[in-house]
């Protein structure tokens, strides 16, 4: 997760907290940015004896999405877009991992209303004093990769991710 100092101490599996952590989007709707959140209800991070992330899984759950407009939000649960009242859990998995610029690289996939589409996400990792990791990642979407149509000037085609991830050693049993 870090470069080499401290590689060692972090190895094992981590959970990633669903009260701290926050998932963010933009997208374009309506020629004017729109922004909401989901939460991220489960997550955890298998970290090598490296220091170095082994797998990452995070489940997101569609039920929570908030853009601040109840019928938006309506809207972005229909069949024809994520389509959440069949398919509520959206889920994203990475196994390869790339270190550079200070900041890791995680290719994965996105598992969402029945399809699959490539996300990559990158950003910075920190190891807190207080025994947390806060990784903050940005990755971006196209939509239509995960079967989403809709006209251009209604919902654009990119969509805009934004982590802000906490994780911790999950506690004894």
């Amino acid at each position: 997760m870090t470069a080499p100092a401290r590689a060692g101490s972090l190895a094992g599996t981590w959970t990633v907290s669903d009260s701290r952590t926050r998932v963010t989007f933009a997208v374009r709707n309506l020629g004017r940015p729109a922004h909401g959140s989901v939460t991220c209800s489960w997550g955890e991070v298998e970290i090598d004896g490296s220091g170095a992330p082994r797998r990452v899984t995070a489940e997101l759950d569609l039920g929570s999405l908030d853009t601040g407009i109840a019928r938006r939000d309506a809207d972005l649960r229909k069949p024809s877009l994520l389509d959440s009242d069949r398919q509520p859990v959206m889920t994203w998995t990475a196994d390869r991992f790339t270190w550079g610029d200070g900041r890791w690289t995680a290719e994965g996939v996105l598992r969402v209303r029945g399809t699959r589409a490539p996300l990559t996400v990158t950003g910075p990792v920190e190891v807190l004093r207080d025994g947390w990791i806060r990784v903050r990642g940005a990755g971006t979407l196209d939509r239509r990769t995960v079967g989403i149509r809709a006209p251009r000037f209604l919902i654009g085609r990119t969509v805009s991710i934004d982590i802000d991830a906490w994780l911790r050693r999950p506690c004894p049993a």
